[in-house]
């Protein structure tokens, strides 16, 4: 089995974890991130595969070679907490931040200068402060990005940030958790929530509801992925609540009408919190729970192992080849 890949796991209190060979060894960064940094997003630069952009309540940073080496991107205290992180797939020099309290930054010099932009987002909600959980470019328009809020819905710009409106029809559920986009035709975009997965195949117009409550094992929706070469699959993680004891992945491959739980090694400790792609390997894809568990499967979910070494609260990760 080829290992010649690297994992990043963004954690709670722990900076960043490195492993340059598929899962076998592990460092842990403490330089340039300031003690005890909470790295809650993690995202692959579209163009240069070994660049990687990590982000969190101590700003913005970048790797140029996989993860093993890392330094600071602008100013600290540039932007708030950053919740969410994309790169424009056709101007990766734009890079869109969400944050806590609940915003959306737009850096037009790979991070280093940053402006807010203008979104009408609620200031409070039933959680205290709300937060941009995830934000999605359109890849065959690059002007047109969605942007989800935990708690206040989804949000579309058409001219590339400058102007959002709240897109609500249909998505009754407005604690959002994770956005994705398959390029199909129609587009789909993709929202789970802590109830519910909602699709969308009018950019976001209106949205239907999966059902996922009668298909799926545990009810809490949580990290979403589409199959970079397929589209017509997804992943998801799922568990008991937010901070429950079980947790499983699953998969589609009819855009949701129907779902298989995949078997892991053993019962996940927690929710599955997150799904990691990399169009360089469709069929590898690494999945982690909340308290530290993480999983890689080399054949699109027919088959995982359970990477050895265990972690604290892990909150992002990605992968990229060496």
């Amino acid at each position: 089995m080829s290992m010649n890949y690297n994992i990043c796991l963004g954690t709670a209190g722990w900076g960043v974890w490195h492993s340059p060979d598929g899962g076998q060894s592990w460092t842990r960064h403490r330089s340039p991130f300031p003690l005890n940094s909470r790295i809650q997003a993690l995202v692959a630069h579209p163009s240069e595969p070994h660049t990687i952009f990590a982000g969190g309540d101590t700003g913005l940073f970048v790797s140029r070679d996989g993860g093993a080496q890392w330094e600071r991107v602008g100013a600290a205290g540039a932007v708030p907490t950053i919740w969410s992180l994309a790169v424009d797939p056709v101007d990766p020099d734009i890079l869109f931040a969400g944050t806590r309290p609940a915003g959306v930054y737009r850096s037009r010099n790979g991070g280093r200068e940053w402006e807010k932009l203008s979104l009408d987002i609620a200031r409070e909600c039933s959680i205290g402060i709300p937060f941009v959980t995830g934000i999605v470019v359109n890849p065959a328009d690059h002007r047109m990005i969605w942007a989800g809020v935990e708690i206040d819905g989804v949000f579309r710009s058409l001219d590339g940030g400058d102007t959002w409106t709240h897109q609500t029809q249909g998505l009754y559920d407005p604690d959002i958790h994770a956005l994705t986009f398959a390029a199909t035709q129609p587009p789909r975009v993709y929202a789970s929530t802590a109830g519910e997965m909602f699709i969308s195949n009018d950019l976001g117009d209106s949205w239907d509801h999966l059902d996922i409550r009668e298909k799926w094992p545990l009810p809490y929706a949580r990290g979403i992925a589409v199959k970079p070469d397929d589209p017509r699959v997804l992943f998801a993680g799922c568990g008991e609540t937010t901070t429950g004891e079980r947790g499983h992945v699953l998969r589609t491959a009819d855009f949701g009408d129907t779902w298989e739980v995949l078997s892991l090694p053993g019962r996940a400790n927690a929710t599955i919190w997150g799904l990691a792609t990399h169009p360089t390997d469709a069929d590898r894809i690494v999945a982690f729970s909340l308290f530290g568990e993480v999983y890689v499967t080399n054949d699109a979910g027919g088959s995982w192992r359970k990477i050895a070494r265990e972690f604290g609260e892990i909150r992002s990760a990605v992968w990229v080849p060496n």
